[in-house]
């Protein structure tokens, strides 16, 4: 594990870093640090708009461990705004943006998180350059600096054993 850097320091993430989202009661999502996308990105389905006291507020469900559908997290987070995103095919989508804070490592400080469904991605989230700006420092080749994620995805399946074959006659 890396030292602590100071405040006058940035943070040094690797290219994929596990973060949490206290706000949204998610400890743990893996998020591919992406100095290439401007906006950050959660995965959300179940995405519903609805109004709180005139307000624009989103509701939406979230599986932060991929491959893991039985954790599931329902959120409700005002809109902050609605924008025309680029995705990663190249085509223009329109998303609703909240705000939340996120934690990597020890630090924590609030971004704007575009919701979509991420479900074919390789990550839950994208850690975009506006959330990292002035905060973060990548190493490309590098990995996990802030701590690895939930012991329970780090732990092998247990595959049972084959029956024994029986001879044949």
């Amino acid at each position: 594990m890396e030292a602590r850097p100071t405040q006058d320091e940035p943070l040094k993430v690797g290219w994929r870093e596990w973060v949490a989202l206290p706000e949204f009661n998610v400890a743990a999502v893996k998020a591919k640090i992406d100095t290439g996308a401007r906006t950050s990105a959660l995965h959300a389905y179940r995405i519903e708009p609805f109004r709180r006291a005139g307000a624009l507020w989103i509701k939406f469900e979230l599986q932060p461990l991929q491959r893991i559908q039985t954790i599931r997290v329902v959120c409700e987070a005002p809109a902050v705004d609605e924008r025309v995103v680029k995705n990663s095919g190249g085509g223009v989508e329109r998303r609703y943006i909240v705000r939340t804070l996120v934690r990597l490592g020890e630090a924590s400080w609030p971004i704007e998180l575009a919701l979509a469904n991420r479900d074919q991605m390789g990550f839950r989230m994208l850690l975009g350059r506006t959330a990292l700006k002035g905060r973060a420092l990548v190493e490309p080749g590098r990995s996990y600096l802030l701590g690895h994620g939930p012991s329970l995805l780090r732990r092998k399946p247990r595959v049972p054993p084959l029956p024994a074959r029986r001879p044949l006659p």
